[in-house]
């Protein structure tokens, strides 16, 4: 550092007592320690080589991955001061603290609305499916290697025409700020955790684990509780019937949460409308009735997570919830975690009526005192717990945190030369992308080529037609021994390559399904999904079976073609597929 830059270090506002340090460790950089000009020039290195669109006047999709909230709200405070002109809507947060964070998440999916610069919190890392991205933004430190590829398939989606009329997205850039691409360059061995699950699927999780061990309590009553169901008068309040069933109280108040919960899924978005049908089944009131076990395990394997409109922006609070969550199933499974569970609570109600000045507090300060004696757990029960939980969960917030001071400074930064960085697994396409297009234009303007016609029409080649089609790619100069070769390895041998490139005629990919659908009564949801299947054969000229389990197949039901046809079609339709591809394969 320069003497002035020393002088301005030591009039940081380190902390409340005043200390300067010595040194910072590398670690601080961007989790509480900021610096104007490294964002500064990070983001004007991105606006300079990031890819454009709209003639090249307009930054592409691009998504920049921060390190927390704090850093990604000064990224965006940065980009604002430096490009005015932009009046604060072309790059924008989206997080899991963003209020109306999926309004701006589908924004940001369509190519001409702002923002087209997403500034993301881990909420963007994996699951968005935005073909229009078209530059990655690494400023964060990764480690795991299934995060790391899976934030780089963020780019990866083809999209036509983004560019223009025929000019297609071919590749996509990625700027690292932060060593990633040096580090996974090398194919580093590493461990890989479980990615977290997000914080809204715990408590979906957590409340469906509620319900079905109150669902095990009124089967069989654990010893003291009533072993005969209570005949309730019909002349009886809710209050009343509640207090003569306090289980089956909690039991409707948390189907009723999860019910708002799936009803609020808007079918529109992208990641829910594959589970269509099982959101639309279970946002009816009369779903949550009786749940049997695989109703319970659709719930959480399929919906749980899913985007909702019904918000709750009080994070701590939904940390309280699940800590209550967890406590009750502790007691309902009479588990050993619970006293630990307990001491965490009497905690917090010990933290709480330390703040007796704030009369939201005040209020419960009753049941705060209460919580933390011993008799309150004697005879504790899951609906007196919920009763905390509720009555507590809005103060949670108001306790006081310790927190380290976040510092802003200015001190000159450097960029470094920008180098390429090959990873494994990727390719560098551009050759072979070219050779795929000669290829098309060849095989369209010889689309009567006996090898090529058959291809179409869904005839059997033989060995000899395949080295008659290498030949003459070859002799035109189509392509090279290389790119013959790497197409065979690509697809499985150079006739489901062309076949990939011509598609199928669409009469012959009919045909190939006459004798399936003779004589069937096929609904409407078979139609369609056979349809697609058409539609896909004749695009890409073939198909493979996995494909039946994925979207667009499981936007008409979450099993994919399991849950429209019965095995035995399905075997028929899977035996149609492979036999397309034997066809081509010679």
């Amino acid at each position: 550092m320069s003497e002035e830059e020393k002088n301005q270090w030591d009039a940081l506002e380190w902390n409340e007592e005043g200390t300067v340090p010595d040194r910072v460790e590398a670690e601080a950089v961007n989790q509480w320690l900021f610096n104007i000009d490294t964002v500064d020039k990070v983001l004007a290195h991105v606006m300079r080589h990031g890819q454009k669109v709209a003639g090249g006047d307009r930054m592409g999709k691009t998504i920049v991955f921060a390190k927390n909230q704090a850093h990604a709200d000064f990224i965006a405070e940065r980009f604002n001061a430096n490009y005015p002109h932009y009046q604060g809507t072309f790059a924008r947060v989206i997080s899991f603290k963003t209020e109306y964070a999926q309004s701006l998440i589908d924004d940001f999916s369509n190519s001409n609305k702002e923002p087209h610069i997403a500034i993301s919190v881990d909420m963007l890392d994996t699951g968005i499916d935005v073909p229009e991205v078209l530059n990655l933004v690494f400023f964060k430190l990764i480690r795991s290697k299934t995060k790391f590829w899976q934030m780089l398939g963020r780019g990866t989606r083809l999209c036509e025409n983004i560019f223009g009329p025929e000019q297609d997205k071919k590749n996509f850039y990625v700027f690292g700020f932060c060593q990633n691409l040096e580090y996974f360059s090398q194919n580093p061995e590493t461990i890989d955790g479980p990615i977290s699950e997000s914080l809204a699927k715990k408590l979906f999780t957590a409340r469906l684990e509620m319900m079905a061990e109150l669902d095990k309590l009124t089967a069989n009553p654990y010893p003291g509780a009533e072993s005969q169901a209570v005949e309730f008068n019909r002349s009886l309040s809710e209050a009343e019937v509640n207090k003569l069933n306090p289980f089956g109280a909690l039991r409707n108040s948390i189907a009723e949460r999860l019910q708002q919960e799936v009803a609020g899924m808007n079918l529109q978005n992208f990641i829910v409308r594959p589970r269509r049908l099982l959101v639309e089944r279970y946002a009816e009131p009369k779903a949550w009735e009786k749940l049997e076990p695989i109703h319970f395990d659709e719930l959480a394997h399929h919906l749980a997570g899913l985007p909702t409109e019904l918000v709750d922006n009080d994070v701590e609070a939904k940390y309280f919830d699940l800590l209550m969550f967890k406590l009750q199933l502790a007691l309902l499974r009479v588990e050993l975690g619970f006293n630990s569970l307990r001491e965490r609570v009497q905690d917090i109600a010990l933290a709480l009526s330390e703040q007796d000045s704030i009369p939201m507090v005040r209020a419960e300060m009753a049941l705060i005192q209460e919580v933390m004696t011993d008799a309150f757990w004697e005879d504790v029960t899951a609906p007196m717990l919920d009763n905390v939980r509720r009555k507590l969960r809005a103060l949670v917030k108001l306790l006081e945190k310790t927190k380290r001071k976040q510092v802003y400074s200015d001190f000159e930064d450097t960029v470094g030369e920008a180098v390429r960085v090959k990873l494994p697994g990727f390719t560098e396409g551009n050759d072979f992308d070219r050779f795929r297009a000669k290829a098309r234009q060849f095989l369209q303007t010889h689309e009567n080529h006996i090898t090529i016609h058959k291809l179409r029409r869904n005839e059997a080649l033989t060995a000899s037609d395949l080295a008659e089609l290498e030949r003459i790619l070859m002799e035109t100069g189509t392509a090279t021994t290389q790119d013959i070769e790497r197409a065979k390895q690509e697809a499985n041998g150079l006739g489901l390559f062309i076949r990939s490139l011509v598609g199928l005629d669409r009469e012959a990919a009919k045909q190939a399904f006459n004798q399936f659908m003779m004589g069937k009564t096929l609904t409407a949801n078979q139609i369609e999904f056979i349809d697609q299947i058409i539609n896909h054969l004749t695009q890409r000229g073939w198909m493979d079976a996995a494909l039946l389990y994925q979207s667009p197949y499981t936007d008409l039901s979450p099993y994919g073609v399991d849950g429209i046809f019965g095995t035995t079609e399905v075997d028929e339709i899977i035996s149609i597929l492979d036999n397309i591809r034997l066809r081509a394969a010679a």
